[in-house]
């Protein structure tokens, strides 16, 4: 028999305050103290770093970009548009993804291509002008940013759809753009769907 008497029982019972203990400890104390800290501390970022409109209905998080399409799947000319997302049919939180293509694949090199050719057309700007983000993926497919160059190659089409003055919406682009992380770290970026909701509170859509 594994257990005899009463020096077979008394290990068992040792065992099972430990596993209580360490359940009460770790999965509930431990739990509740991080979650507390983290309302207290951080609520916004505890919370999912999610942003309202100004009627406090919540539209979307921070760091979860989104698709700016028609029904069709075409760009919407009024909003400025993310870059390419591999993850599900994109932005989808729970495919998180990319294509894992490298920069030798024929497949990568002819959507890149066409990717290129597509939003110099739709911006009407000079393919030159299109910025390594606009036409490729980010590793995770759920990028909330693009890069200044991008938007700023976006700004005259969504103010001539929206018919609003350029600098305005310059102006809007400049106070979404997030800058390096202690200053140094990356590049600065545009949070899309922080502005394309500023957008439209503008216009008071």
């Amino acid at each position: 028999m594994l257990f005899s008497g009463q020096g077979g029982i008394r290990p068992l019972f040792t065992a099972v305050r430990t596993i209580l203990v360490c359940t009460l400890t770790l999965g509930v104390a431990y739990t509740a103290l991080v979650t507390g800290l983290g309302q207290v501390l951080m609520p916004a970022q505890a919370n999912g770093s999610t942003f309202t409109d100004t009627s406090g209905e919540t539209r979307g998080s921070a760091l979860i970009g989104q698709s700016f399409l028609d029904a069709n799947g075409e760009p919407i000319a009024e909003y400025f548009q993310s870059r390419p997302s591999a993850a599900g049919d994109g932005y989808d939180g729970t495919a998180s993804s990319g294509t894992n293509w490298g920069p030798e694949n024929p497949d990568f090199i002819e959507t890149v291509k066409a990717r290129r050719s597509q939003i110099a057309e739709f911006n009407g700007v000079a393919e030159s002008a299109v910025p390594a983000d606009a036409v490729t993926a980010s590793s995770s497919g759920l990028d909330p940013h693009i890069s200044v160059a991008y938007a700023d190659i976006q700004i005259e089409r969504v103010a001539k759809a929206r018919q609003l003055d350029e600098q305005q919406v310059r102006d809007l682009v400049a106070a979404h753009t997030e800058q390096p992380a202690l200053g140094y770290l990356g590049e600065p970026v545009v949070n899309v769907a922080k502005l394309n909701l500023a957008l439209d509170e503008l216009k008071g859509n």
